[in-house]
C-alpha cells in the first residue's frame, strides 16, 4: 500500500503547513511530511484525519495493489534522458468524489483539441488557493467561464479568459469553481 497524500496535496495547491493546520486537532508540517514519505507509519486514524483536512475520501490517498502502476524507465532533464537513482512508479490518477472534467474541442491558449482537463471543485473558502491557476466557473443558464484566476476582491473573482485579446471578466459570488489539476493529452 503506497500513500498518495503528496499527489493529492499538491493537486489541491496546499503546503504541508496548510494540511497540518486543517487537521483536527492540528498537527505539524513535519508530521505530515513524515506521513507522506512513509518515514512515519500511516495509521487508519491519520489517514482519515488527513483525508478530512484535504476534503477527499480516504481511498483517494492510497494506491492499492489492484490499481495499475507504470514503472518509470528514465528521467528527462536539462542533461537529457538518464537512468533512475532509485525505483519509481507512476500510479493511476485518483478521481476525487467532487471532481469534474472539461473536454477541449478546439485549441485555445495552452490547451489542444482532444485534451481533457480534470478539475477539483472548490468552495468559496478555498478560492484564494486557486490564484494564478486555470479555473472553470459556472454561470447562469448553464453557461461556464474558463480562464486564469488573476484576482479576488471579497466575493468577486477576476478571471482572464484564454486566447489573445481576451478581456478580464468579473464573476460575483459563484457557488463553486473547478481548479485545473490534471491535463490528459494524447500525443
Amino acid at each position: 500500500m503506497i500513500s498518495r497524500i503528496r499527489d493529492v496535496r499538491k493537486a489541491k495547491g496546499l503546503t504541508l503547513d496548510d494540511v497540518a493546520n486543517r487537521c483536527e486537532p492540528p498537527t505539524t508540517a513535519q508530521t505530515i511530511g513524515r506521513l507522506e514519505t512513509g518515514t512515519r507509519t500511516l495509521s487508519l486514524d491519520w489517514l482519515n484525519r488527513i483525508a478530512d483536512a484535504l476534503r477527499v475520501d480516504s481511498s483517494a490517498l492510497l494506491s492499492l495493489p489492484d490499481q495499475d502502476i507504470l514503472p518509470v524507465a528514465a528521467i528527462l532533464d536539462h542533461k537529457g534522458a538518464h537512468a533512475l537513482e532509485r525505483i519509481e512508479n507512476i500510479s493511476q490518477p485518483a478521481i476525487e468524489p467532487a471532481m469534474v472534467a472539461l473536454r477541449v474541442k478546439s485549441s485555445i491558449g495552452e490547451y489542444r483539441s482532444g485534451d481533457d482537463v480534470w478539475l477539483s471543485r472548490r468552495s468559496p473558502d478555498q478560492y484564494s488557493g486557486a490564484l494564478n491557476r486555470d479555473i472553470l466557473v459556472p454561470r447562469p443558464a448553464g453557461r461556464f467561464l474558463f480562464g486564469r484566476l488573476i484576482g479576488r476582491e471579497g466575493d468577486r473573482l477576476q478571471i482572464l479568459p484564454l486566447g489573445s485579446g481576451a478581456r478580464q471578466q468579473i464573476v460575483s459570488d459563484p457557488e463553486w469553481i473547478g481548479v485545473a489539476v490534471r491535463l490528459v493529452r494524447e500525443l
